[in-house]
């Protein structure tokens, strides 16, 4: 698992985990290990993480088009 910040920084890396182990797992496994989501902040992550109100999380069944979002200069880089 990897976080980054608007500026591309990296601000936390939890290696270790084999591939096939589910999001939440490495996630949850995150928080134990000091990762800290704060206060009204949020990460977006892919559709394997959970909804919560810290991770803001693709709808399920609804198809994004990356080529559209390069077009209109808003596109952006999933962890």
């Amino acid at each position: 698992m990897v976080a980054c910040e608007f500026d591309c920084t990296i601000s936390y890396v939890l290696a270790g985990w084999e591939g096939s182990a589910y999001n939440s797992w490495v996630l949850a496994d995150a928080f134990t290990k000091g990762f800290v989501i704060p206060k009204d902040k949020f990460y977006q992550a892919d559709a394997g993480y959970g909804i919560s109100p810290e991770c803001l999380t693709p709808y399920r069944g609804i198809r994004y088009h990356l080529k559209e979002q390069v077009v209109g200069n808003q596109a952006f880089v999933l962890f």
